[in-house]
């Protein structure tokens, strides 16, 4: 987090460790959340919760990141890509944190879901959906 955060524009937010609703279903019926590692929004968005005490909501969500862990590889990789896909969250990374760490980077890509372009090692340099460059070995 803190080698995004420091990147980050003053107008939106990354938070970690926070229910997200994914608005898969109409808002009169029991929903869906998950939780990711690390969610990325608009000011705007942490605002609305905070004065309504509700939830982040899938549309507000900018990019969410998913930190593989050890039994979570399948969960975070093809489970929670799915679902993110369907809530129409523009932007998933997931992290692997395995030697060597590795970032994929996911976007959606109409009604196919999300692309990405393959693991990438060393530093993750993104244009969307923020400009930001990391080094992915400084994450251990």
């Amino acid at each position: 987090m803190r080698e995004l955060d420091r990147q980050l524009p003053g107008s939106v937010e990354a938070i970690q460790h926070v229910d997200l609703d994914l608005e898969l279903v109409p808002a009169d019926q029991p929903g869906h959340s998950r939780r990711p590692d690390l969610v990325v929004v608009h000011r705007s968005a942490v605002e609305r919760v905070h004065a309504e005490r509700g939830l982040l909501r899938a549309s507000e969500a900018l990019l969410v990141v998913e930190i593989v862990a050890p039994g979570s590889q399948r969960t975070d990789s093809v489970a929670k890509r799915g679902e993110y896909a369907d809530a129409g969250i523009p932007h998933h990374w997931i992290v692997d944190i395995t030697e060597p760490v590795s970032l994929v980077a996911c976007h959606l890509a109409g009604d196919i879901g999300y692309q990405d372009d393959g693991a990438v090692t060393g530093t993750f340099t993104a244009t969307e959906p923020l400009p930001v460059r990391i080094d992915l070995i400084a994450l251990l």
